[in-house]
């Protein structure tokens, strides 16, 4: 047995210890909890650098891509040649129980015309900017022509929001990606790498400090909500690709429900896009005034920097800016901006072949392309893309197409030549051309390596890479090519058509823009009887869309050619139907203004003197657009017919011909008019910044009430300082409660530009109207249904606002049932309702459903 001895000192300087050691940690805690924290701040900050200075870096990417997305990239940057885009504003959506948006005469007045710009842009309909287009928070989709500015339009929303523009409102912090359908890698794998194809567009042009950290930046900003994708070229490829990216965007709508998505259009080909929610917006195009704004700046710009280069100042001599002005000035109606812009370019740099819009394309491509490349290879190169189906080709296989073109052995470095634009030089045989589609020899063939080794080793295509280097072609990872601009391969490809018979072969084709840009430019330079008389077998109501395609090959086409009669005949046929809707009708006005026909004026004169005011309308309209000054007699007769929209109408064409004579009239109706009409005569008079501003000045210290209301909505219509603190001054000041009134509700409209934004539409179980409208009908609306029947009977109630309420809803459920009530709608005597309906359908039939003639729903 052991007994230890007990030690009284060892005991208690132990117990001591301790109880200090115990006493000094708990005091301690708070620092160690300090310290831990200040390491994970420190970490935090660290990370939180890391993403800003990626968040920056591509901000400076995107950035620096949008300023070069425009065709003057190799003279000016976007922001010093850009005309701001507008959009037109929307047809208001009724809601029943609500008050009604605003809208002005002119808006009223000018037929919705989507698929015709032109029409809105000559009398000021209401537009909206980009940034206030997307404060309704829904996706949209710009419509427009070729060469109209699309692109543009978004690289001018990139540089806002990577610049973090004020303009932006709410969206000002968003973060911008910018993309080309051809930089996408579609489909998505999976829904977990939903976000793959966007990373590895970027991951292509990112530094690489930012490379490994751009994935988890993109999954951040997306997961957060702030992200603003931008998709160019959605309305370049066809149908089915279309398809394939449309199932991409519900993917990511899906997942990523917060952010926006802005993608190009054109106005009769939005597959998949109509049923996601996506809102089709029409660019508009440019008005006179903006014509010469950019003529202006181009000029400007030109002599401060082009003309100092030491190439422009050994060629020719330089004409005087203002001589070349006033030139470019003339003869621009109709121009879209990419024709005004290389009509300016032509006239600057003093080789242009011509001044027509066909010798300004011949002199561009000639400007981009490789030296002593024959004509024939570029135009056998967009032929086969075409005939193919092919907007983005792969440059493997095309090769194949010009290899026959490719020179034997490299030229001397240096050497320069003249590209040859005779077609007669084009050795080639006429006959069937069947196109050599990605089934052909594929050239060059490399092994798929990892995407390391395809960024050091940058394959060579030979003809192709030459077209590459001086920009008539354009390389996107993932051996895909496409030219510069759809325009440009039309043309070529139209032109290359000429020498086959391959109408047939395009015919065959679904429809997609670079079918009908070809045909265009076929018809342009030859014989095209053949397309013509087919498109106008397949026409029908209630779209016309073969017809009204037809109708954009009439103002680059001969004169004399023979297939010019029948189709003018058709859309005359078309402007005289009674009944129809007069979205269809100025369809075919516009094809006549469009045209650039001396015919046109008298044709319109005649109608305009007729007594069906609907037709009177258009051709009063139509005189205006082509701003015919022998009209004005006619039109001095209009302004007391029995329609308030002719009218109307009158007030408009009368200020855009914009004689003493026309502009008296106007002012004399102002005076002594009928208080609707004088409020169109004010209007109308904005438009006229020189004659017409002097009258509405004028006419504010006006005794006359009725006048000075007109004047307080004239003045609406401006955006200058002076008449927003002419109208603030009326609204205070002015001693009539209803001139007050007028001048409160222009600037509240003003104010509330945002109510015309597109919006997202509520579902139908939350809206108030359509439950109240359903309680009636003794039935419930559940959840997530989308309540087409409730929706089919509102659309038959004899409440005209419940009718149109109901229209947009059901656009969204385009079966036959509804698509028949819908033309039972738009062929009621309720000329609001049948507008509305048109317009429903005519976004049905654009997102790819195919319409039944009216005569198979017994309707004529």
């Amino acid at each position: 047995m052991f007994i230890f001895g007990f030690d009284p000192f060892s005991f208690f300087a132990g117990f001591i210890s301790a109880s200090v050691f115990w006493w000094l940690l708990s005091r301690a805690r708070p620092l160690w909890r300090e310290i831990r924290s200040g390491i994970k701040e420190k970490s935090e900050v660290a990370q939180s650098r890391k993403s800003t200075a990626v968040e920056e870096n591509h901000r400076r990417n995107t950035l620096r891509r949008a300023q070069g997305m425009h065709l003057a990239a190799p003279l000016f940057a976007l922001d010093e040649i850009l005309q701001t885009p507008l959009v037109f504003a929307p047809k208001p959506i009724v809601e029943p129980g609500e008050a009604p948006v605003f809208e002005d005469i002119i808006s009223q007045t000018v037929p919705y015309l989507p698929t015709w710009p032109e029409i809105g842009s000559t009398f000021g309909v209401q537009t909206l900017t980009l940034p206030q287009a997307l404060a309704g928070n829904s996706n949209l989709v710009i419509i427009g022509q070729p060469g109209i500015g699309k692109s543009v339009a978004l690289a001018h929303l990139a540089s806002l929001l990577a610049n973090r523009s004020a303009e932006m409102g709410a969206l000002q912090e968003a973060v911008p990606f910018l993309l080309h359908v051809a930089d996408l890698r579609l489909p998505a794998a999976d829904e977990k790498n939903a976000l793959t194809p966007i990373t590895e567009a970027f991951s292509e042009n990112a530094s690489m400090f930012d490379l490994g950290r751009l994935p988890a930046f993109i999954q951040g900003v997306f997961k957060g909500g702030n992200a603003l994708l931008l998709i160019d070229g959605y309305d370049e490829i066809t149908a089915a690709e279309q398809q394939v990216v449309s199932e991409y965007f519900k993917l990511l709508i899906k997942l990523f429900p917060q952010n926006k998505i802005i993608t190009t259009g054109s106005p009769e080909y939005l597959d998949g896009l109509i049923s996601l929610g996506f809102a089709p917006l029409t660019l508009a195009t440019w008005s006179t005034k903006r014509h010469e704004t950019f003529i202006r700046q181009w000029g400007e710009l030109w002599t401060q920097t082009v003309s100092m280069e030491s190439w422009a100042q050994t060629g020719a001599q330089q004409v005087d800016p203002l001589l070349l002005n006033i030139w470019l000035g003339t003869d621009n109606s109709n121009l879209t901006p990419l024709e005004l812009t290389l009509k300016a370019w032509g006239a600057y740099a003093g080789d242009s072949l011509g001044p027509h819009v066909l010798e300004g394309l011949a002199s561009h491509i000639r400007r981009i392309a490789p030296p002593n490349t024959p004509l024939a290879a570029l135009e056998t190169l967009a032929m086969q893309a075409t005939l193919s189906a092919q907007a983005v080709f792969d440059p493997r296989k095309a090769r194949a197409w010009v290899r026959s073109f490719e020179p034997a052995e490299e030229k001397i470095p240096g050497q320069t030549g003249e590209l040859k634009l005779k077609t007669g030089e084009l050795k080639l045989k006429t006959g069937e051309l069947k196109a050599q589609t990605n089934d052909a020899p594929a050239a060059e063939e490399q092994p798929a390596g990892d995407k390391k080794a395809e960024k050091v080793a940058t394959p060579t295509y030979g003809l192709l890479s030459k077209m590459v280097a001086s920009g008539l072609l354009v390389s996107y990872p993932h051996h895909r090519m496409k030219f510069i601009h759809p325009i440009f391969a039309g043309y070529l490809a139209g032109r290359a058509m000429t020498n086959y018979n391959a109408e047939d072969q395009i015919l065959e084709q679904t429809d997609w823009a670079g079918k009908y840009l070809a045909m265009r430019y076929f018809a342009a330079f030859g014989d095209a009887s053949k397309l013509v008389q087919s498109m106008l077998e397949f026409s029908r109501l209630p779209m016309h869309r073969p017809l009204m395609s037809a109708a954009r090959f009439l103002r680059d086409a001969p004169k004399n050619a023979p297939w010019r009669g029948k189709l003018f005949g058709s859309l005359a046929a078309i402007l005289q139907t009674e009944g129809i809707p007069l979205g269809v009708r100025g369809q075919a006005m516009a094809a006549f203004v469009y045209s650039n026909d001396a015919n046109a004026a008298p044709l319109f004169r005649q109608f305009a003197s007729g007594t069906a005011f609907e037709l009177v309308q258009l051709a009063v309209l139509g005189l205006g657009a082509i701003k015919d000054t022998k009209a004005v007699q006619v039109l001095s007769q209009t302004l007391n017919a029995p329609s308030i929209s002719v009218r109307r109408a009158a007030c408009l064409a009368l200020v855009s011909i914009g004689t003493n004579e026309a502009l008296e009239l106007v002012a004399h109706t102002l005076l002594s008019g009928d208080e609707d009409v004088r409020r169109a005569a004010a209007e109308a008079l904005a438009e006229d910044p020189a004659e017409g501003h002097a009258v509405l000045k004028e006419g504010m210290e006006h005794a006359d009430i009725l006048l000075r209301r007109a004047i307080a909505y004239g003045l609406g219509r401006l955006e200058d300082a002076w008449a927003i603190e002419a109208l603030q001054k009326i609204q205070i000041a002015d001693e009539q409660w209803v001139v007050r009134n007028a001048a409160t509700e222009v600037l509240d409209a003003k104010t509330n530009i945002a109510a015309r934004a597109p919006h997202k539409l509520k579902a139908p179980s939350d809206s108030p109207w359509l439950i109240e409208f359903a309680s009636k009908q003794g039935v419930g609306i559940s959840p997530g249904t989308p309540a087409t029947d409730i929706l089919l009977q509102a659309l038959k109630s004899e409440v005209p606002e419940t009718r149109l309420a109901a229209l947009p809803y059901l656009k969204f459920a385009p079966t036959e049932g509804v698509v028949t009530q819908l033309y039972h709608a738009m062929y009621k005597d309720d000329p609001e309702l049948r507008e509305a309906a048109f317009n429903i359908l005519w976004e049905i039939g654009a997102s790819g459903v195919k319409l039944p003639d009216p005569t198979q729903l017994g309707l004529n």
